[in-house]
């Protein structure tokens, strides 16, 4: 039964129309009585009727009030958004509004009929001169503002990526033709996969591609799997709900797919990703769906896939310690990036670019090397590529204040020994009359690399196998450990 009609002289309860009839013309009353200027807009825009204290900002936008009601408020009004308000249906309750009569506090609200429809909007000048009359509340927000824009360039830049396809030196035709399929790739929002041997450039490659990219803009994040333990993988990769566990953060914490959302995600040594791990990986790049530690929400996200192996990935797949589905999903895109040894055409332009960036790390002046330096250079073998060059001549600089690096000056480093000692240490006679120095008689490099062989080969045999408890043995880490792995590729069956 409706309530009853009653008069509102009454002192009888009132219909709940009328009482909000009476409120809406009481809040009407009450902003206009205390507002500086009202206007009115119909649904097409038009201004239908402004109040005295509006009619005093008129000479300010350069109009009469004759040639102002009646027209659309877009076109005497500059900067308005009393069309946007009927447009949407949704106030604009508090707004700074700056133009040629002034800067004010405004607010703004739609007109309804009876049946819900926009017929027009509301418009209030609630204070002029704010920058003054509420410049507490204007300093503290422009401080806030200032410090979220800070806080925003800090995080683009230490995102943003550190390379481009052009950081990768060199002319020969394997450089030309890496360079040329990373370009390729870049354009693509597919999965790429880069092969090849430890210190190739695949992480100064990665970035390249994704600068080259259409969410450059966006971040990129990396992860070296090798260099996180396998209990804390998940948490790196899908982030720890609040409260997960005992000492969790109660905030919770984003993992790597959440912080790269947007962007690219970059999986440094793949090959390293525990089996148990690999499904809900797999999962993640399949349905771009995460469940972080602990959650029971699944949310999605909308990330780049760049990873790197210096493994063989199809042998691991035969060997079952690499899902075959995982591999193909990341095997899209595969780019193999040739070590150092086939193509020692570009030595020379790394060398330079080398040189000039352990210069710029090291305070120290620039060196140059040699020909007959680089002429030994050429000749190593580079087991580690790139980052083995790098050391070299690192060391090498850091060791001399000569500006030219010689063949004498690479005797410390990894770079053949044997030649920086022309002089051998005993004569032909001598080893004659003492056979059992024979085998001590080689280059010293080659000697260090058959103990190196043996002792982690010994390591592995009485580890079942188990790199984790073979590189505890060894007394390294697990990711030099797989470093070491690279030179001998017989031991990684």
């Amino acid at each position: 039964m409706p309530p009853p009609t009653i008069d509102h002289r009454s002192p009888l309860p009132l219909n709940a129309d009328r009482v909000l009839a009476l409120a809406a013309q009481s809040m009407f009353d009450i902003v206009k009585s205390t507002a500086l200027g009202t206007m009115v807009v119909d649904r097409e825009h038009r201004i239908v009727w402004i109040d005295d204290g509006y009619r005093r900002f008129l000479p300010a936008l350069g109009h009469l009030e004759s040639d102002f009601v009646g027209r659309r408020v877009e076109d005497v009004v500059p900067n308005t958004l009393m069309g946007q308000v009927i447009d949407s249906g949704q106030p604009i309750l508090v707004d700074l509004l700056s133009n040629h009569a002034g800067t004010f506090l405004v607010s703004r609200l739609p007109l309804k009929n009876e049946q819900g429809e926009v017929i027009g909007a509301l418009g209030f000048v609630l204070l002029d001169h704010p920058e003054s009359t509420m410049q507490p509340l204007v300093a503290k927000f422009s401080g806030l503002q200032a410090e979220l824009s800070a806080a925003r360039r800090q995080i683009a830049e230490a995102r943003r990526t550190k390379h481009t396809i052009a950081s990768y030196i060199g002319s020969s035709p394997a450089a030309l033709e890496v360079k040329r399929q990373a370009r390729r790739v870049a354009m693509t929002d597919s999965t790429v996969l880069l092969l090849g041997e430890t210190g190739t450039g695949k992480e100064l490659l990665a970035h390249g591609i994704h600068a080259a990219g259409k969410r450059a803009a966006r971040s990129f994040v990396g992860v070296n799997i090798a260099a996180v333990p396998d209990t804390l993988l998940e948490a790196e990769f899908f982030g720890v709900a609040p409260g997960a566990y005992t000492g969790a953060d109660r905030k919770g914490r984003d993992g790597k797919f959440k912080l790269a959302d947007g962007g690219t995600l970059f999986l440094d040594e793949i090959g390293d990703m525990p089996l148990p791990l690999q499904s809900k990986l797999l999962r993640a790049l399949q349905e771009q769906e995460i469940e972080a530690l602990g959650s029971n929400r699944v949310e999605r996200v909308d990330v780049r896939i760049i990873a790197a192996t210096s493994r063989d990935l199809q042998a691991m797949v035969a060997s079952g310690t690499f899902r075959a589905d995982l591999f193909y999903r990341l095997n899209v895109l595969p780019i193999r990036l040739p070590p150092l040894r086939e193509r020692v055409g570009d030595l020379e332009a790394l060398v330079e670019s080398l040189s000039e960036d352990i210069a710029r790390r090291s305070g120290l002046p620039a060196r140059s090397v040699s020909p007959e330096a680089l002429a030994l250079l050429a000749q190593a073998g580079w087991p580690g590529n790139i980052r083995e060059l790098r050391n070299a001549l690192e060391q090498a600089a850091l060791m001399t204040d000569d500006l030219v690096l010689e063949v004498g000056h690479f005797a410390g480093t990894p770079v053949a020994p044997q030649r920086a000692v022309p002089v051998p240490l005993v004569t032909e006679r001598e080893v004659a009359n003492a056979p059992e120095l024979a085998p001590l008689l080689r280059p010293l490099a080659e000697q260090v690399a058959e103990v190196e062989r043996a002792a982690i080969a010994a390591a592995l045999k009485t580890s079942g196998g188990n790199r984790v408890r073979a590189a505890r043995r060894l007394g390294m880490s697990r990711a030099a450990l797989y470093d070491r792995l690279g030179r001998y590729p017989d031991l990684d069956g």
